[in-house]
């Protein structure tokens, strides 16, 4: 027959049991739509949580590591020409200097590396911040801020101040939006830090900055690598780390192991360091596809149900069909027509439900949290891709779920039905 007669037998039936078909579909509606909305909204989720690991993490990090080597003691230079077993419990380690040795020539070679965008050399040391009875234990990073602008883009997280203020400032310090907020200082205040080794220098607020973690805000500040250098009573060159950003962190990892090989420091990439936040991010992805697809495997198992019941009182309508010279082909292709338009429209309606959920979804407001991280709206993504995936998934599981019902249908005996 015809493909004009079987659609329009098609279209008969599933108007002929309107309630079915709609229950149908809104399977497969509700199906994609939370689809939609889980992967959407994971998604965003595991992007804000890369964002906010990357604006206080370079993409690859060298410094000079603590090696402790128990292999070699005085005790055992001593005792050597004994035969008495040496044993020395709970050494402990040597003392040495964390600074990198030759930075000049370091920093040179890596500006030379074309797939580095930003080198910032770094200074850091813990301190204690005074004002007036306040005092708070933190960590100090003397910077060429320049290059740390450029690292981390300092300037977009600046509340109040700039981050220029620190190159026209011999003692300009940039500090942590909750730091400041613990001392209670504003910008133009004077704060006098305290190194472990006794030594103070004192600084004027010139900007204020947050990252969005309050772990980093809380007990973080920015000063001129020179300052650093003074307040430690070491000369220009002495450095104890180098962070680098990519042009694409992705090769981050093989980028650090040859930065290992060739300069002899420690050199942690991005992933490495924040390896906790990348398997939780692979198990939320994992988690949103197997409760995503389970919905939308519910749903076929729905059309498949309500296309056996179609059969099952159809039964007799199909063997007229066959008996006035309708072909298996024909008996398929209805039933499974009308299993794609349920699907199809299922898919299409979901997808502007699941639209219309995300969208609500990342206008709602984040509560008020200043423990944790700064953030306006719940992180919704939108990507075309998602939908592209799910209207595909969904009309697949559709035709799957009614190509077994469609199959037997195309088999029935005419006769034994007429029969009775």
């Amino acid at each position: 027959m015809s493909l004009s007669v079987n659609l329009s037998i098609a279209r008969t039936h599933l108007l002929s049991r309107k309630k079915q078909s709609i229950v149908a579909m809104l399977g497969v509606t509700f199906g994609i739509a939370m689809f939609i909305l889980m992967i959407s909204f994971m998604k965003g989720v595991n992007q804000f949580l890369e964002d906010i690991m990357l604006s206080a993490t370079p993409d690859i990090h060298i410094y000079n590591d603590v090696k402790t080597d128990y292999s070699y003691s005085i005790a055992g230079d001593y005792f050597r020409d004994s035969n008495t077993w040496t044993i020395v419990r709970h050494p402990k380690p040597k003392q040495i200097n964390l600074n990198i040795k030759n930075p000049e020539a370091i920093l040179a070679d890596l500006k030379k590396d074309p797939l580095i965008t930003a080198i910032s050399p770094l200074l850091s040391t813990q301190v204690f911040y005074n004002y007036g009875p306040v005092q708070l234990n933190g960590y100090i990073d003397g910077v060429h801020i320049n290059e740390e602008d450029r690292l981390y883009s300092l300037k977009d997280k600046m509340i109040a101040g700039s981050t220029q203020n620190l190159l026209t400032s011999s003692d300009g310090i940039l500090i942590g939006s909750g730091l400041a907020s613990k001392l209670n200082v504003a910008l133009g205040d004077l704060v006098t830090l305290t190194t472990p080794i006794g030594t103070t220098m004192q600084f004027r607020v010139v900007g204020i900055f947050t990252i969005g973690i309050a772990t980093i805000d809380n007990v973080k500040s920015y000063v001129n690598l020179s300052n650093v250098q003074q307040l430690l009573g070491q000369n220009s060159n002495y450095i104890t780390d180098i962070n680098i950003k990519l042009k694409d962190n992705e090769k981050a990892t093989m980028e650090s192991g040859n930065y290992l090989k060739k300069y002899g420091y420690k050199s942690d990439d991005w992933q490495t360091a924040n390896s906790s936040v990348m398997a939780s991010n692979l198990i939320r992805d994992v988690l949103t596809y197997v409760v995503s697809i389970t919905l939308l495997v519910v749903a076929g198992f729905g059309i498949y149900n309500i296309m056996n019941m179609t059969i099952a009182s159809k039964m007799k309508d199909i063997a007229i069909l066959k008996a006035q010279g309708f072909a298996r082909k024909d008996i398929l292709q209805i039933f499974l027509t009308q299993s794609l338009i349920i699907g199809t429209m299922g898919a299409l309606t979901g997808l502007l439900l699941g639209f219309a959920l995300s969208y609500a979804l990342s206008r709602v407001p984040f509560p008020a949290n200043n423990s944790f991280v700064s953030l306006k709206y719940f992180p919704v993504i939108f990507r075309a891709s998602y939908y592209a995936f799910g209207i595909f998934f969904g009309v697949m599981t559709t035709l799957v779920a009614g190509f077994m019902p469609s199959l037997r249908a195309s088999r029935i005996d005419p006769v034994a039905i007429l029969r009775g």
